[in-house]
C-alpha cells in the first residue's frame, strides 16, 4: 500500500548535545527535537530526534532522524517510528534512506514495515510517502 501527504514543522528546538569528546570538523554536529504535522492520505504529527551536520548559509550537509509518527496512514489508526536520512549540496537530496522501523506499530498499524521517502518541491512544499504492508 502507498499513503501519500504533505508536512509543516511546528516546531525545531536545537538541543545542547554535542559530541563528545569535541571533534573539530569541516561542519559542526548539532542535535534539534522537532514536531511535525502531516496532511493528505498521512494524517497526524510526528516527535523527531534530528542529528546533522550542516551549514545553514550553504544548505550543504547531512542528517539522520528518528520519528515516532501518531495519526493515520490511509484510515489506519495507530502510532510507528520511522527512520530517514539524507544528503544535500544545496540544491538536491542524495544517498536517501527512509525505513518503517519494525515491530514499532500500534493499534490499527500493528505489524507495519516498509519505506517511503520525502522530496521538497522548489515551492518549499515538503511531500512524504510511505509504501507499507501490514501484517
Amino acid at each position: 500500500m502507498r499513503a501519500d501527504g504533505t508536512f509543516t514543522v511546528k516546531a525545531f528546538v536545537p538541543t545542547g548535545v554535542t559530541p563528545d569528546p569535541a571533534v573539530t570538523t569541516g561542519l559542526p554536529v548539532g542535535v534539534a527535537r522537532m514536531e511535525k504535522h502531516f496532511e493528505g492520505g498521512i494524517s497526524g504529527r510526528a516527535a523527531t530526534l534530528f542529528t546533522a551536520a550542516f551549514d545553514q548559509a550553504a544548505g550543504v550537509g547531512t542528517y539522520v532522524a528518528m520519528e515516532s509518527f501518531e495519526g493515520s496512514l490511509n484510515g489506519h489508526e495507530g502510532a510507528f517510528n520511522f527512520a530517514h536520512s539524507a544528503t544535500t549540496t544545496g540544491s538536491d537530496r542524495a544517498a536517501q534512506f527512509f525505513v518503517i522501523v519494525p515491530s514499532s506499530g500500534t493499534g490499527d498499524l500493528t505489524g507495519i514495515s516498509g519505506t517511503g521517502g520525502i522530496e521538497i518541491e522548489a515551492d518549499g512544499t515538503h511531500r512524504i510517502w510511505f509504501d507499507y504492508e501490514l501484517d
